[in-house]
């Protein structure tokens, strides 16, 4: 385990350096700072920073240099004691150029600002959409069009949205910072225009410089379309603060919390507890009791369903219901062997139960996964894990209360769905390094895409030897681990981010912190249910 946390730390080290220090050291040359230097100057001290999306695009787009964080910095900060989503243009990395995965993760912010009823700071630095990729960017549902809808749609939920224009502001992106409550910009190097001056030139033949174009000075005294030019970066983040001191607080969601207790064991004992190993079975009664305070975990139904565990607990002081994957083996009523990580009709039928428990009670729910999927084969069948799947499935998809995700190991094909995955709209959703997250494990996976493959060649009238069939298995194996990494999920923002174990804590405590902003309006209703 520490090997791979080391690895995750030298990976972060890595992407804090967005586009190398050559390029950080250019923006210092221009008086300007950084993406992660205007955050961390912004937000209070001695308080804590929650990163979104730190590995999108880590491996991607290597063909154009690559584009670290998808050239954007995006996370859950607090500015004059208001929580808030801050979301900063790294201009380190293609002067701030927007990639397609660049445009998935904004809307991934905006739409946590939305869920969370959060505010949205927005300081803007960059030249607009990366332009050799604008088919991919461009004119889809949830490509870049897409920020600015939300724009509107967060002003007309009553949101604050505030922006700071500290660079380059192009094209389309002129009207994010505009369709913000208020744009403030930074004098001689923040900038706003629809077009620049080489385009003016061609489109109009006008010669114009960018300053007098769109500069601070004509759009705070000539169009008004900022409201204050500031002198440099840090009186222009002072501002900000000045904003959000005075912001009134709005009815809270009502989650329970109580004052916080140390967990039930060390963050050194909690990364022993778990084996790296994916086949290797552990008590998660061990893990969970390692992240709740004091060790404390109200379990329901423990005799009934053993491989999913659900129960109640509190994590730093607030109440949450945990559904969470069974990894030892374990005996049902019948004295049956059933295995870990596996979900089974009665697992299911609990789960289902706890789930609208904790709807009905107001308790915010967390998901731990490590889940090979649901039982197969004819007893399965006949005993209706479809039906009992399908309960489990509509209860969770329904759920009304906050959820919130993490993948501890395995994360397979139908499990995923179960455990709330992705798709079913966890507030926030991150990994441990030991995540593992596909239709099916690879040793299963690469067999059965070389059965496949094999049976294919054969149709051509080819010949494959032992040899060449190994070497095909091999190849297709090492294909398939790749994507079977945290980081390659991270990477195309399936999941928020790949942390520490020892963070978990701090995850669920802003999530559910962020989340109590949101007062639950919506009645619980799962709808047909099948029984």
């Amino acid at each position: 385990m520490y090997d791979l946390l080391q690895v995750l730390q030298d990976k972060n080290e890595q992407v804090k350096l967005g586009g190398g220090t050559k390029r950080i050291e250019k923006e210092h040359e221009k008086g300007k700072l950084t993406a992660r230097e205007r955050i961390d100057y912004l937000r209070d001290k001695e308080t804590q920073f929650l990163e979104i999306g730190a590995f999108v695009a880590d491996g991607m787009y290597e063909e154009e240099g690559g584009c670290p964080s998808a050239g954007v910095v995006t996370g859950i900060g607090y500015v004059s004691g208001r929580m808030c989503m801050i979301v900063a243009n790294d201009a380190t990395v293609k002067a701030g150029a927007w990639f397609p995965m660049t445009a998935k993760k904004n809307l991934r912010a905006q739409e946590i600002a939305m869920e969370n009823r959060l505010p949205v700071i927005y300081l803007v630095d960059s030249a607009g959409v990366f332009l050799p990729m604008q088919n991919e960017i461009f004119p889809d549902k949830e490509h870049f069009g897409r920020q600015f809808r939300n724009n509107a749609k967060m002003s007309a939920m009553g949101i604050v949205q505030v922006a700071a224009i500290m660079g380059s502001c192009v094209a389309g992106g002129a009207y994010l910072p505009i369709m913000s409550d208020e744009a403030m910009i930074v004098d001689k190097t923040g900038s706003i225009f629809l077009a620049g001056s080489y385009l003016v030139k061609s489109a109009i033949g006008e010669t114009i410089d960018n300053e007098t174009l769109g500069g601070a000075t004509t759009h705070c005294e000539i169009s008004g379309v900022t409201d204050n030019k500031y002198d440099t970066d840090q009186d222009c983040l002072d501002a900000i603060r000045k904003i959000f001191d005075k912001v009134g607080h709005n009815p809270k969601a009502g989650f329970d919390r109580v004052e916080s207790l140390e967990p039930g064991m060390t963050g050194e004992k909690l990364i022993a507890s778990f084996p790296t190993a994916r086949v290797k079975p552990y008590d998660m009664l061990q893990i969970i009791k390692g992240l709740v305070d004091g060790g404390d975990f109200d379990e329901y139904k423990e005799e009934y369903g053993k491989t999913l565990i659900c129960g109640t607990a509190r994590i730093d002081g607030w109440a949450v219901g945990i559904v969470a994957n069974q990894r030892k083996i374990v005996k049902n009523s019948h004295g049956e062997m059933q295995m870990g990580g596996v979900i089974y009709s009665d697992s299911a039928d609990k789960a289902a139960r706890f789930i609208m428990n904790c709807n009905q009670r107001k308790i915010p729910l967390v998901f731990l996964q490590d889940v090979s999927g649901f039982m197969v084969g004819s007893k399965a069948e006949h005993g209706g894990i479809i039906k009992d799947g399908a309960k489990m499935v509509n209860a969770m998809a329904n759920s009304i209360v906050p959820k919130f995700t993490f993948i501890l190991g395995n994360s397979y094909g139908a499990g995923n769905y179960a455990m709330c995955g992705k798709a079913y709209d966890p507030r926030l959703i991150y990994s441990w390094p030991t995540a593992q997250m596909a239709v099916m494990s690879g040793a299963a996976a690469a067999n059965t895409l070389l059965q496949i493959k094999v049976a294919g060649l054969k149709k051509k009238g080819q010949i494959i030897s032992p040899e060449d069939e190994k070497e095909l298995l091999d190849e297709i194996t090492t294909k398939y681990n790749e994507e079977l990494s945290p980081y390659y999920a991270a990477s195309r923002l399936w999941v928020d981010g790949v942390i520490d174990p020892r963070e978990t804590r701090k995850v669920i405590s802003m999530g559910i912190e962020a989340a109590n902003h949101a007062p639950i309006t919506e009645r619980f209703n799962v709808g047909v249910i099948q029984t």
